[in-house]
């Protein structure tokens, strides 16, 4: 028996090469079992013709499949399924009725179903897409990134990313954030006060779940970030939803029986709006006087391009009472979920042991490859770039709206990658959303950012992170129009 040559078909859209499109046929039929043993594939040049490509493609995929031995050569008669290819055992499934179950009265924690933000998967399919926190792929240096990752991959480095750390962390990583990272932002840290987490989301669950009790109580900023109030909700604790002003939380305003404010000071999320240095010190005052720790989470400090930042609270704090919460997600890319918790020594060792208990630590390849990426200066460099592009694009949007009846309800006066928008009273953001969907423009409706049972509606966020400068006038004049039909 022989495998047709058409068998084989190559997706224009799929990803990756033509190369590993034919190696990933092969292994998908051989551990599917379409494709048995001692089975004869094409040949290298008939799949060539077949599939209109060069013989050498062909030739380069079969010889990765020999030496994985998936497939097997015969003096002058061509290849075949290896007899020792990797076979998946295969079993017949039971029926199951997972309604027949009643998991409601197993169930101890349930998450909460509250409203969260929604990024359509085909972003980069529109042509204006004022979407926040995404990867814009040309500004992001893959070359350089690619060459850190084969470099973690090397032997000097595999046995370190090879090995289970148990609750430690990629030495190389935490120190360049002790030296060079934190010291930025005014933060002293050593290696006992830093834990790298699974993004910024992780690291404050981590905290919420060291802190939090039923019996205590937590306070947030409103509007604030959705995933915020449920990871809190997984704690039972009290919650309590401080209004912003124009200078982010008042610290007058938090109830007395406070214990852990979660508050991001320097790019306040979504208003972007910056606490001010006065209401830091008075919310440390605060803090000392009535015997609470703050969460810190400094989410967007490498977005600072129009001037520097101003200190974050953990440079402020002289008695330890603050948590600080640093991400490499938005200044990378979302997906590598990559983060990082300062602390007292006492609060990140039983942080670390809660780590170990669920997830063990971050992949050593991921945290090695950052390492490198940062202390051979490839991730600065990138900033720098990035620092241009979005000053450019900030620029294009602040004097769109200037000359426009378009309305900003608060902006980052040192940077940051978006700004809040408040439409007319009668406009209902999810309702804009979806008329500007089939003018090829996407933003975020801010009633999930509220923790109000009945959240304002004519609020939007508009990011800037991942839209040419070119295309945000004609963006904008979109939504001016939309919003006026509406």
């Amino acid at each position: 028996m022989s495998i047709p040559p058409e068998a084989f078909f190559l997706d224009p859209a799929a990803e990756g090469t033509k190369q590993l499109q034919i190696r990933e046929t092969v292994a998908r039929g051989v551990l599917s079992g379409r494709f048995q043993p001692g089975v004869k594939l094409p040949s290298s040049r008939g799949l060539a013709k077949h599939l209109g490509i060069s013989r050498i493609t062909v030739t380069l995929a079969y010889t990765e499949l020999l030496a994985d031995d998936y497939i097997t050569t015969r003096d002058r008669s061509g290849y075949y399924i290896s007899e020792n290819a990797p076979v998946s055992p295969r079993f017949q499934p039971n029926a199951t009725r997972s309604e027949d179950f009643d998991w409601g009265r197993k169930l101890t924690t349930r998450t909460s179903e509250s409203v969260q933000l929604s990024k359509p998967s085909d972003w980069r399919s529109y042509d204006y897409p004022f979407i926040y926190g995404q990867a814009d792929e040309s500004l992001f240096d893959r070359a350089s990134w690619r060459l850190c990752a084969i470099r973690a991959l090397g032997a000097k480095d595999f046995e370190d990313i090879s090995a289970d750390q148990f609750d430690q962390d990629d030495a190389r990583l935490v120190q360049f954030i002790a030296d060079h990272t934190l010291p930025r932002r005014g933060i002293q840290a050593g290696p006992d006060e830093i834990l790298i987490t699974l993004g910024a989301q992780n690291a404050l669950w981590l905290a919420a779940q060291l802190l939090l009790t039923q019996r205590r109580r937590a306070a947030i900023e409103n509007p604030c970030y959705p995933a915020l109030r449920d990871l809190l909700a997984g704690t039972r604790c009290h919650v309590s939803a401080i209004n912003v002003d124009s200078d982010g939380l008042p610290p007058h305003a938090l109830p007395p029986d406070t214990d852990v404010v979660f508050t991001t000071p320097s790019h306040q999320c979504p208003t972007t709006r910056t606490m001010p240095l006065e209401r830091r010190k008075a919310l440390l005052k605060a803090a000392g006087d009535e015997d609470f720790l703050i969460v810190e989470d400094d989410y967007e400090f490498e977005m600072s391009f129009l001037k520097p930042p101003s200190p974050a609270l953990k440079s402020l704090d002289t008695t330890g009472r603050v948590i600080y919460v640093g991400s490499f997600s938005k200044s990378l890319f979302p997906g590598i979920r990559l983060g990082y918790l300062v602390g007292a020594p006492d609060f990140i060792a039983e942080a670390r042991r809660l780590r170990s208990a669920v997830l063990r630590h971050p992949p050593g390849l991921l945290q090695r490859t950052v390492a490198y990426f940062l202390s051979l200066g490839h991730f600065d460099a990138m900033n720098r770039r990035i620092a241009t592009a979005f000053r450019q694009r900030r620029v294009a949007l602040d004097d769109t709206i200037a000359a426009s009846s378009l309305k900003i309800a608060g902006r980052g006066r040192f940077g940051g990658s978006s700004v809040w928008m408040q439409a007319p009273a009668h406009i209902d953001t999810v309702d804009l959303a979806r008329h500007l969907q089939p003018e090829k423009v996407l933003i975020e409706p801010g009633a999930p950012f509220f923790s109000n049972p009945s959240p304002p509606k004519n609020f939007y966020r508009l990011a800037y992170s991942s839209i040419p400068a070119a295309q945000i006038p004609e963006g904008l004049g979109r939504i001016e129009r939309t919003i006026a039909k509406m």
